[in-house]
C-alpha cells in the first residue's frame, strides 16, 4: 500500500547517506549560505529576511562577519529535500512532513531551526459535487505540491482516517497528483483541466475562492489538526549546524525580527514580499487577506507537529516514533513552548 512512498524513502535515505558522510573539511563553518523556499505567503518571513539582510545583520552582531545569503525558490518540498541531501542548499524553509521524514530517515542528521507559519491550509474545489471528503471519486484529482510526503498529502491521509477509519488513512492518496501551488492555481482556472481540487495555501487559497467559478472549501488544516499546525521551518542537517552554530542562532533571531515586522507593521511586510515575489495580488487585497481568521500565525514555535508525527508512526511512515517535538528540532529552539 505504501510501495511508492518507501521506494522514494529508500531513494532519500541512499542519498542521506552519501550527504551526511561528508568529511569534517567540508562541514566547517561556511561564509556563504544557500537557503529554499516555496511560492506563498507562508514564506513571507523569509522574503522579510532576505530584502533586509537579517540574517547577514544577527551574524555580524554576534561575530561572523561576511555571511552572503542565497534564496532559492522551489515548487514543492520533495524537490527542496534533495537538494538538502545533495549539497545543493544548506537549509530549507517547507514542510513538517519534510523534516519529519528526512529526520526519521537520516536517524537524526536532519533537524528542525525554527518555525516561521502555521496558517491554515485549505482544501479547495470547483467540483460542486464534492462537498466533503467522503465526495471523492477514484477518478477525481487532488493537487498537492509533493504526493504522499508533503504537508497537505499527511494532513489529507490524516482526515480520510477520521473520515473512513484508521485503516482507511490512505484511501485518497491515489487521487493525488503533484502541482506547486502556482500551476494548481492555474489548473482549477481552467475549466478544462482534469485538476478540480487543490490542497491551497495563502495567497492562493484566497486568489481561488475569488477568481474561480464555483470554487468552495471542503475542508481546512485547522479542522483536521485540532488548531495551527506548522507550515513552514527552517531546517538543515546537524553537520551544518554543528559546523555553524552562530548561523543557526542568526536564522533564529532573524526570522522572530521578520515576525515581529509582519505584526508591528503589516503593510511594509506585505510590500517586501510582493517586490521579493512579483506576486501582483494588490497590498490591500493582502491585507484582507492577513485579516482573516488564522492567518497571523507568524511563531518560532512548532505547532501540531506532534499529532502529524504521530500519524506518520501509526502508518508505518516514520519508524522512529519521537518522545517529544525536541528531538527533531536543534537546541536552539528547545526554551519554545512547541507541541
Amino acid at each position: 500500500m505504501i510501495k511508492h512512498l518507501r521506494s522514494q524513502l529508500a531513494a532519500a535515505t541512499l542519498i542521506a547517506a552519501t550527504a551526511l558522510s561528508v568529511s569534517t573539511a567540508q562541514a566547517q563553518q561556511k561564509s556563504e549560505i544557500s537557503l529554499s523556499r516555496q511560492p506563498g505567503i507562508f514564506y513571507m518571513p523569509s522574503h522579510i529576511m532576505e530584502k533586509q539582510k537579517l540574517i547577514e545583520k544577527h551574524a555580524a552582531q554576534i561575530d561572523v562577519a561576511g555571511v552572503i545569503t542565497k534564496w532559492v525558490t522551489f515548487s514543492g518540498g520533495g524537490a527542496q529535500t534533495d537538494a538538502l541531501l545533495a549539497g545543493g542548499v544548506d537549509i530549507l524553509n517547507t514542510g513538517t512532513g519534510n523534516l519529519l521524514l528526512l529526520w526519521d530517515r537520516t536517524r537524526g542528521g536532519v533537524k528542525g531551526i525554527v518555525a516561521t507559519s502555521a496558517q491554515p491550509m485549505t482544501l479547495i474545489s470547483r467540483d460542486a459535487n464534492i462537498k466533503s471528503i467522503r465526495d471523492f471519486g477514484p477518478g477525481d484529482k487532488i493537487a498537492v505540491p509533493t504526493v504522499k510526503v508533503s504537508t497537505q498529502a499527511i494532513v489529507l491521509q490524516i482526515a480520510a482516517a477520521e473520515a473512513f477509519g484508521a485503516d482507511q488513512w490512505s484511501k485518497l492518496d491515489v487521487n493525488t497528483v503533484q502541482l506547486g501551488h502556482p500551476d494548481a492555481y492555474a489548473a482549477l482556472s481552467n475549466s478544462k483541466h482534469e485538476v478540480h481540487t487543490h490542497f491551497s495555501i495563502p495567497p492562493f487559497t484566497f486568489l481561488e475562492l475569488k477568481n474561480v467559478p464555483g470554487a468552495h472549501v471542503v475542508l481546512s488544516s485547522p479542522d483536521v489538526m485540532g488548531g495551527p499546525l506548522s507550515q513552514a521551518q527552517f531546517f538543515t542537517t546537524t553537520k551544518f549546524a554543528d559546523a555553524n552554530p552562530k548561523i543557526i542562532q542568526a536564522v533564529r533571531d532573524a526570522t522572530k525580527e521578520a515576525q515581529d515586522l509582519i505584526r508591528s507593521d503589516t503593510r511594509q511586510a506585505v510590500e517586501i514580499y510582493k517586490e521579493i515575489t512579483g506576486d501582483k495580488t494588490s497590498v490591500e487585497e493582502l491585507l484582507d487577506l492577513l485579516k482573516e481568521p488564522g492567518m497571523m500565525e507568524w511563531n518560532l514555535e512548532p505547532q501540531g507537529t506532534m499529532k502529524f508525527a504521530a500519524h506518520l508512526f501509526k502508518t508505518g511512515t516514520l519508524k522512529t516514533q519521537p518522545k517529544a517535538w525536541t528531538d527533531y528540532y536543534l537546541p536552539v529552539a528547545h526554551d519554545l513552548k512547541g507541541n
